[in-house]
């Protein structure tokens, strides 16, 4: 079982308890950072939005199905008031507990489903090249996008598209597809390329120091449709 099937067993079977990244890094061996970081580039979602969605999903079906009242479901989902369940419901769903509780159902509500890691073909990767590399520099263009719709990255290199083999300085042969920041449930990427040291960076491109590190490079072989299921191999 991989790390993110182990971390989805818990979240589904101890839905109602108080998890957090603690309790998923003792059942995992992994650390928090890693987790924290792994998930949503598998999944789409951090861990906490996971959830959110998930109880929000139960509730709404709760509420769908006649519940007697709002307050009873918001307390099962872990909201200690009406008023912060309403918000965190309309902002999940677009729409108020009140209306899916009047309606009777669930029409124009996105449920999110128990997500299933293992089910997809099994993903065979080489084992990876370590390599000792000094400080790299990188320009490019950076955007942040939700992690379970981003849909934007293809724009985000058409416009980059131009700059590559167009800049003094680049080192040619590579462009790179930088993931920074993962916070709110949004990621920052940075579509960039290679600069030698010194190199002028023109203004309107952002510039990215990676500091020295030693680097384990893998190959994904397959489509780019299926590259979090590389990411995702234990």
């Amino acid at each position: 079982m991989s790390v993110v099937s182990k971390m989805l067993w818990v979240l589904e079977s101890r839905s109602r308890e108080p998890l957090g990244l603690d309790e998923l890094a003792a059942v995992t061996d992994r650390s928090r950072s890693y987790l924290s970081r792994i998930f949503p580039l598998i999944t789409g979602y951090s861990v906490t939005a996971y959830l959110r969605a998930r109880r929000l999903s139960d509730a709404a079906r709760q509420l769908a199905d006649g519940a007697p009242d709002i307050l009873s479901v918001a307390l099962e989902a872990g909201y200690g008031s009406h008023e912060a369940f309403t918000r965190a419901f309309r902002d999940q769903f677009g729409i108020t507990p009140q209306l899916v509780r009047r309606q009777r159902n669930l029409n124009g509500i996105t449920l999110v489903e128990p997500l299933r890691m293992d089910i997809a073909t099994p993903v065979a990767i080489e084992p990876p090249r370590f390599e000792n590399r000094p400080e790299m520099i990188f320009a490019g263009i950076a955007e942040r996008h939700q992690m379970n719709n981003p849909a934007g990255l293809p724009g985000q290199w058409q416009r980059f598209q131009p700059y590559i083999g167009n800049i003094d300085g680049a080192i040619a042969g590579a462009a790179y597809g930088m993931v920074d920041e993962i916070a709110d449930d949004k990621f920052e990427y940075v579509a960039a390329v290679e600069m030698r040291p010194g190199a002028y960076v023109p203004s309107e491109l952002q510039r990215v120091v990676v500091p020295a590190l030693k680097w384990a490079r893998f190959t994904h072989a397959g489509d780019l449709s299926t590259i979090r299921q590389s990411i995702g191999v234990p």
